[in-house]
């Protein structure tokens, strides 16, 4: 079965020689093509997970299974390599290159993958990344600098780059927290789109709104996950209002 597995996993820093314990057995699984949101208070451990299932950070205790692959079998350069030809990312702030275009931006993933050196190759990288950026509507932008476009362009930029390599997942962390209301919507509805064509989404948020979006979302406390609550998938029939209903509800008896 194709999903990304955690299971027991377990994060502690050592704080003036205190051990601090971010997260305490984690179990949790993320299907193919399954969007699932992370929801909990400040400092509960939310993006700590995020960054551990990722490999981003290393785990205490427990394993991540990543489709099939056993996280903590691999050496650092094995986990940069499937960071980057196998998931993408979406962070609150939109990471870029500021002496690159944005079109440079979206494609230089791509170009350091191990695939993306030879010429015929990089043309295909080429024609991807212009399909995704009018997909996502920001075509016009492809010469601008970073700082040339507004907040919602460039995280519609960073989705563009993080689907550059046809990842298996998209790790997205707080990804409208920067931008506006009409924005959010905007970046949301991509996002969406992508989860439909079938990859998956592991979303870190607070808002929600977000939230309502996910198919699932769990809730994180003090390190563990104390529940969960299952919405379906987002579809253009789905109505809004009951779903935020239905989280708002949720959060209430948790206690948010």
């Amino acid at each position: 079965m194709k999903r990304l597995q955690v299971q027991n996993l377990c994060k502690t820093y050592i704080v003036n020689k205190r051990q601090n314990n971010v997260l305490r057995n984690v179990n949790l699984v993320i299907e193919e093509g399954e969007m699932v949101g992370i929801m909990g208070p400040s400092g509960s451990g939310k993006t700590t997970l995020l960054y551990t299932v990722s490999g981003m950070d290393t785990v205490t205790a427990g394993t991540v299974d990543f489709f099939g692959r056993e996280l903590s079998e691999l050496d650092s350069n094995a986990i940069s390599d499937l960071r980057l030809n196998e998931m993408g990312f979406v962070f609150q702030q939109m990471y870029m290159l500021k002496n690159l275009s944005i079109y440079d931006n979206i494609i230089l993933p791509a170009y350091q993958s191990q695939s993306g050196k030879s010429r015929t190759e990089r043309k295909k990288i080429n024609d991807r990344a212009k399909v995704l950026m009018q997909k996502l509507g920001i075509s016009e932008t492809a010469d601008n600098d970073v700082n040339e476009v507004s907040g919602g362009q460039l995280q519609r930029a960073c989705i563009c780059r993080s689907m550059i390599n046809h990842p298996k997942i998209i790790f997205a962390d707080e990804p409208t927290g920067a931008l506006n209301k009409q924005n959010s919507i905007e970046v949301m509805e991509e996002l969406n789109r992508i989860n439909e064509e079938g990859t998956s989404i592991m979303l870190v948020t607070h808002d929600m709104k977000v939230a309502s979006r996910c198919q699932r979302v769990l809730y994180i406390e003090d390190g563990d996950i104390k529940d969960e609550i299952t919405l379906g998938k987002w579809g253009e029939t789905t109505d809004k209002r009951t779903r935020e209903r239905q989280i708002n509800d949720w959060l209430i008896q948790l206690g948010w």
